[in-house]
């Protein structure tokens, strides 16, 4: 299956069943114009709490709210058609308790139409994907760098090196087990993230994981050159539409001091043309 044949979005279950098949592709979105840019391309669209630093300006996730969330998250659901929608659940709509976990989760799926959400964690957090999906709510796991951990990962570290390995193994294990439909993979050695793959029976989505994943996902402006705070090792930029962007204005303020725009052709007779 491949979301350029497809007429429908896929459910969650057909994610799943794209294990060891043809790799699945995502990409965030956070607007509807860019959400029907990637709609035929993708096999599922993810509204990542990342939009805190890509779009607000934040400078980590841990501020990102559920009302940005599902603000988001529904403009990016008027965008798509053919590629599934998952939404992040951001730091703090989870972790208390499973039941907060669902109240939160039937919300943000009530009010943007997502198929299934994201949370980040493993072995700590398989009782809570475990009660969302007996009560209908399609998890996607994350494990490795959790951007939201930031604080007590130390920042943005590689994770899974040395003795950590078996424990990020037993996380994979675990949000499978579980029954989440597929798991992130942030941030690890290829090699470890290739055992994760051949390891558990659903798809691995690699970001910063290797090649090796059953499919990839990369923040949309990473990868066109529109985000340039920084530049992550493992992002391919696609495109260098932030250099593209600026030389643009500098072009159209420059027209306008030298009142070459407006032109005539950009204006409106005192009469309506016959």
């Amino acid at each position: 299956m491949s979301a350029t044949a497809r007429k429908t979005a896929p459910l969650p279950e057909d994610i799943r069943a794209m294990k060891g098949r043809a790799p699945i592709v995502s990409l965030t979105a956070y607007t509807t114009p860019m959400a029907r840019m990637m709609d035929a391309a993708c096999d599922f669209v993810l509204v990542g709490d990342s939009l805190g630093m890509v779009v607000h300006g934040m400078t980590s996730t841990l501020g990102v709210t559920m009302e940005m969330m599902i603000l988001h998250g529904q403009a990016v659901a008027r965008g798509l058609s053919r590629a599934m929608l998952v939404i992040d659940m951001p730091f703090g709509s989870y972790e208390e308790s499973p039941e907060q976990a669902f109240r939160n989760a039937a919300r943000i799926m009530r009010e943007t139409g997502a198929a299934a959400v994201k949370l980040e964690g493993g072995q700590h957090m398989a009782e809570t994907i475990a009660f969302l999906v007996a009560r209908g709510v399609p998890v996607m796991a994350h494990i490795g760098l959790t951007p939201q951990s930031m604080n007590t990962l130390g920042g943005y570290k590689v994770q899974g090196r040395g003795e950590a390995a078996e424990r990020l193994m037993a996380d994979a294990r675990a949000v499978a087990g579980a029954g989440a439909f597929s798991v992130v993979l942030e941030k690890l050695p290829s090699v470890l993230a290739d055992r994760i793959t051949a390891g558990i029976d659903i798809p691995t989505i690699g970001i910063g994981a290797g090649a090796g994943c059953d499919g990839q996902i990369l923040v949309v402006d990473d990868m066109l050159g529109l985000f340039t705070a920084f530049r992550p090792k493992f992002v391919k930029r696609y495109a260098e539409l932030g250099d593209a962007g600026e030389a643009a204005i500098a072009a159209y303020a420059e027209e306008v001091r030298a009142r070459a725009f407006p032109a005539p052709e950009h204006g409106f007779a005192e009469e309506a043309p016959n």
